[in-house]
């Protein structure tokens, strides 16, 4: 496609949003707050069609989640705190900025220095308060939110060597946890538990996996192997709330041959 064609088809986009926030008794009373849910809702859609790489629902969630950026700067135009051209002024500089090593001369010929230098420009930036921490959204689901705070302050140098240490850490963090629920403490029990967790995470970081992508293969594996078992239970005129465990196992297992 054109660039001609690129502008006139996103300026038309633009022009049926206005026309939906000004005629459309839904979307004339969408607020922030109101389309905050609908949009995670949307990029969670995304990340589904991501990991099964169906590109067809991508390109369609794509164009979910650009409508919703428009619609976001619609209501604060209206308000007057910003426009769209603004936000794409903003981003170019962020971007231009941020690459020096693109639009200036300063020298990055790996991917671990790119990344550095965009964390050492991002601390300059605004009034000059920011923390290496203070990027992470507060929002962010758990998993990805440890993956991100490992990926930060890696940047810094405060990193482990190999991921030998790594696993090393992960045995003592399961052995604090043995230990506080050989002691009962249901606090401490979920402190060191969390510890656990986050190794693991620093750990897939170190084998260059993506955590939060493995487990969600886990449990698509697990959904599916688990209504084969309830189907196998149907078909054979079992029940399967009143099979031993013992039983249950056996079907599990196969299962497991056939997904």
């Amino acid at each position: 496609m054109s660039q001609e064609n690129i502008s006139k088809n996103f300026l038309e986009l633009v022009a049926i949003m206005d026309r939906l926030r000004a005629e459309c008794p839904w979307d004339k009373k969408q607020t922030i707050h109101s389309l905050r849910s609908n949009t995670i809702e949307e990029l969670y859609e995304l990340v589904d069609a991501i990991i099964e790489e169906d590109w067809q629902g991508i390109k369609e969630e794509l164009g979910d989640l650009l409508l919703h950026i428009l619609f976001y700067t619609k209501i604060a135009s209206e308000k007057n705190e910003f426009n769209l051209e603004e936000v794409i002024a903003g981003i170019s500089k962020k971007l231009i900025h941020r690459h020096p090593h693109i639009y200036g001369d300063v020298k990055a010929e790996t991917e671990e220095q790119v990344k550095l230098n965009w964390e050492q420009l991002k601390l300059k930036e605004g009034d000059g308060k920011k923390t290496i921490l203070s990027g992470v959204p507060n929002s962010l689901p758990s998993m990805v939110k440890a993956l991100r705070i490992q990926e930060k302050v890696k940047q810094v140098g405060f990193e482990w060597e190999n991921k030998e240490q790594v696993w090393d850490k992960v045995n003592e963090e399961i052995g604090e946890l043995q230990h506080e629920v050989a002691q009962n403490d249901q606090e401490k029990m979920e402190d060191e538990l969390g510890d656990v967790f986050f190794s693991l995470i620093n750990y897939a970081r170190f084998l260059k996996i993506d955590p939060e992508t493995a487990l969600e293969k886990t449990n698509k594996k697990f959904k599916k192997r688990f209504e084969l078992m309830e189907t196998y239970a149907k078909s054979h005129g079992l029940d399967l709330t009143m099979l031993s465990l013992t039983e249950k196992e056996e079907i599990w297992q196969k299962m497991k041959k056939e997904a």
